[in-house]
């Protein structure tokens, strides 16, 4: 196979649909009847949010933002447009005293571990207005951001069900756009919000146009290393997504528990 052939154009409608019965069903089996969102002002929230509202109706989804005062104002306002576009109800609760007394105890931190302590801090809060809101808390995450363990364990990892989790990055821009999703966050470049000029595509070293084809074949349709360089993937990028998988596989499994006899 040619990479340059491969297509991951999804049926927009009938995924809409799939996903938005997913969260019925799933909310069903727990009976549950709302959700909770952690709202960054990035696509794949967005998209999660606006599942949610259609799925279980704008009035029982909260939106909740939480900026740390590294934040972009930008951010602040693409997720505002979401909640404007959807009808959600919304909450926003910085995070920056709650992160502060951690991080400035060790002066020598650096951003990755900072960024760390953001993602949880959020969690925290998530689950916390989940009690107040009666929700479950849904997830963000995308299937690229699973696969490379792109994702803080026990963070922006963290949640009750994840509706997006099997879509690639390539595919929740193509959803996103299909439902309505503001532009501006579609459009924009990729990003945690961290730190000041974070972007995920910089960070990992490759774009997720690209990565997202060599997953697919490695995941999807189970070709070997060989067979994606024949592809037409340089054998190095192919060798440090597979490690990079390999390294980060704990995080999308289940803790191993030791059985006793």
């Amino acid at each position: 196979m040619d990479k340059n052939i491969i297509n991951l154009t999804i049926n927009t409608d009938l995924t809409r649909q799939g996903l938005t019965g997913f969260i019925q069903s799933e909310m069903t089996k727990t009976g549950y009847k709302r959700a909770v969102v952690g709202l960054s002002g990035g696509i794949d929230s967005a998209l999660s949010c606006t599942l949610a509202a259609e799925a279980l109706g704008p009035e029982n989804v909260l939106a909740v933002r939480m900026p740390y005062r590294t934040s972009s104002q930008a951010s602040l306002d693409d997720a505002q447009k979401v909640i404007d576009a959807t009808g959600v109800q919304s909450l926003t609760i910085e995070i920056t005293k709650m992160a502060d007394s951690l991080i400035e105890t060790f002066p020598d931190m650096d951003k990755i571990r900072r960024g760390n302590i953001m993602a949880r801090c959020r969690m925290i809060v998530l689950y916390d207005q989940s009690v107040v809101f009666k929700g479950l808390v849904l997830g963000t995450g995308n299937k690229t951001e699973i696969l490379l363990g792109y994702t803080t364990l026990f963070g922006d990892s963290a949640c009750a069900l994840n509706p997006i989790g099997d879509l690639y990055k390539t595919q929740v821009r193509q959803l996103s756009r299909a439902l309505g999703v503001p532009a501006a966050v579609i459009d924009k470049p990729p990003s945690a919000d961290l730190w000041a000029g974070q972007t995920d595509e910089d960070e990992l070293g490759y774009t997720y146009a690209e990565v997202d084809k060599l997953l697919y074949l490695l995941v999807d349709k189970k070709h070997s290393s060989d067979e994606c360089v024949d592809a037409g993937f340089p054998a190095d990028f192919v060798t440090a997504v597979i490690e990079r998988m390999r390294r980060n596989q704990f995080k999308s499994a289940l803790p191993p528990v030791a059985r006793l006899g």
